[in-house]
């Protein structure tokens, strides 16, 4: 991405630079200029609204940017090219390869957008009052928490400074000790999670985040120059996150779903039990504006489908095996969408099916047409293959990845009207971080073990119980549980798991591949940065 950026000023992210377009393959904005918080030459920036504030967080939410860092680098996503069809000049290559740099596209665009997104969370942390301030120290924790999971190195200017002023940084290990004071201090003021305000900071919501840090605080404590581990989990942080997913899972207003898939369907801002902290669709800014879950579907829909998805896409073999049949996680028909749409929920593999013209059975047709199977561009059956390659396919080749369900009323548009909302919290990752803690040193308490615990979440999806769980299948619960969520990358470096080879990347990585690399222009920038070891 172009970056128009003066020099020493965090850029502001413009609302929807990182949007997904209606194309068969991703090729991103790469013109489009980020913008710059409104400032005087001499003196601080004007604080935004909370609304604005809020609006951060759609960077968070589609296939560019962010969710490729946190799901192309791991055993859980990868961008097969096909053809001339997705290969925007290796972007997704290099991420599935572990070979990115530090004039990385996607590496420099998500630096861009998470220091903006800093730059205006501490506009509002430290200008503003009672509620707003709370709302402000909470998003200002979950952007540091991030920006140090990736980047391992976080900029900070006071409020109170000028714009021009350049920008200290806190190393890793120091900011996830300040992430964790701000978010307790902002807790106290914050209201309790009632499940209308899911699109807003609660008290449940800074307790996951802060389950999170003490989680992953090892991580970030460990030496800059082995960022890979081995790791070592105090009992005291692990009690600390015990305590905090306690504090969420005893409140009433939160229940682990009967069913799955009402956590992601398009009507699961009224169905999920269980969704803590979401971002949604609707005309209220501060509700959740301006994010649309159309990327989730089309990204690997083939365009015969409905909605005529782009075409890219795929999920490893490995990683879709890793669940058994009957898991409604992996595959399960559901009522008023598979019947309309073709498709089921979860993975898609063999045969497709989808609407097909009345006319003309090997042509697509429109929702409210007869289900068939589907036929690809050359007139043969359209059938999702196992295997996919990083470099040669076919427009057939990979599994195929469903997990937000869109409205069928909304498909005939291309889906774009569907009021699906993204979880970044609920309260399955809850459980599956208590029953880590526990594995990891922690004092169980309520009566929970980390097996019980497990098979409670296995329960609920129709998998068969565990006989016993220890920290590799639970990696592997984790994987089946939050797929396609964003945390997946920092569930493998945080099991050891990161850099092991997974299909197509044969041979095991740099361990310093754990962060991600400053983006050289950002240390041209800002001489206080300085570039993380190995790169």
């Amino acid at each position: 991405m172009k970056t128009n950026m003066k020099k020493y000023i965090l850029p502001v992210l413009a609302a929807g630079v990182l949007g997904v377009t209606s194309c068969s393959k991703l090729e991103p904005e790469l013109g489009g200029p980020n913008s710059i918080a409104p400032a005087t030459s001499s003196g601080a920036p004007t604080p935004p609204s909370i609304a604005a504030v809020y609006e951060q967080l759609n960077q968070l939410v589609g296939q560019y940017g962010y969710q490729a860092l946190q799901e192309h680098s791991t055993d859980e996503l990868m961008g097969p090219t096909r053809g001339t069809d997705w290969d925007d000049f290796g972007t997704w290559r290099r991420l599935h390869l572990h070979t990115w740099g530090p004039d990385h596209n996607q590496v420099n665009d998500v630096w861009n957008g998470l220091n903006g997104a800093l730059f205006q969370t501490t506009l509002v942390a430290e200008t503003a009052t009672g509620l707003t301030k709370a709302e402000g120290q909470f998003l200002r924790g979950f952007f540091r928490f991030l920006v140090c999971d990736l980047y391992g190195q976080v900029q900070s200017r006071p409020a109170s400074s000028p714009a021009a002023a350049i920008p200290s940084v806190i190393s890793r290990a120091n900011v996830i000790d300040s992430i964790i004071t701000e978010v307790e201090t902002a807790v106290t003021t914050l209201p309790a999670f009632n499940g209308t305000n899911r699109a807003q900071a609660t008290k449940e919501a800074a307790w996951a985040l802060l389950a999170k840090a003490y989680l992953n605080k090892a991580v970030y404590k460990q030496d800059p120059t082995k960022p890979e581990g081995p790791y070592t989990f105090s009992s005291a942080d692990m009690n600390k996150v015990i305590q905090y997913c306690d504090l969420i899972m005893a409140n009433s207003a939160l229940a682990l779903d009967t069913y799955y898939w009402d956590n992601f369907k398009w009507d699961n801002g009224t169905a999920s039990t269980e969704n803590i902290f979401i971002r949604k669709n609707g005309s209220d800014a501060r509700a959740g504006n301006g994010t649309n879950m159309v990327w989730a579907t089309a990204m690997g829909w083939h365009y015969n489908q409905r909605p005529s998805g782009w075409n890219g896409f795929t999920t490893l073999s490995d990683f879709y095996d890793s669940f058994e049949d009957g898991d409604q996680r992996k595959r399960d028909t559901v009522a008023g969408f598979t019947n309309r749409v073709g498709s089921t929920a979860g993975f898609l593999v063999g045969q497709a099916y989808g609407p097909v013209s009345r006319s003309n059975n090997k042509q697509p047709g429109s929702i409210g047409d007869p289900i068939g199977p589907l036929y690809d561009r050359s007139g043969n059956p359209l059938v999702f293959t196992r295997n996919a390659s990083i470099f040669f396919n076919g427009e057939a080749s990979g599994i195929r990845v469903n997990k937000f369900l869109l409205d069928p009323s909304s498909i005939n548009d291309g889906g774009w009207g569907s009021s699906n909302e993204f979880t970044f919290f609920r309260l399955a990752d809850v459980m599956l971080m208590k029953a880590e803690a526990i594995l990891r040193g922690g004092t169980a308490t309520g009566g929970q073990t980390a097996l019980s615990l497990v098979n409670t979440v296995r329960e609920s999806r129709k998998a068969s119980r565990l006989t016993a769980v220890n920290l590799t299948s639970l990696l592997a619960e984790r994987g089946r549980e939050l797929y396609i969520e964003g945390w997946r990358r920092n569930d493998m470096i945080r099991f050891g798991a990161f850099n092991n080879p997974v299909q197509e990347r044969p041979n095991k990585s740099d361990g310093y591949k754990v962060v991600y690399p400053i983006p050289t222009i950002s240390l041209s920038s800002n001489p206080n940065l300085k570039q993380n070891f190995g790169y």
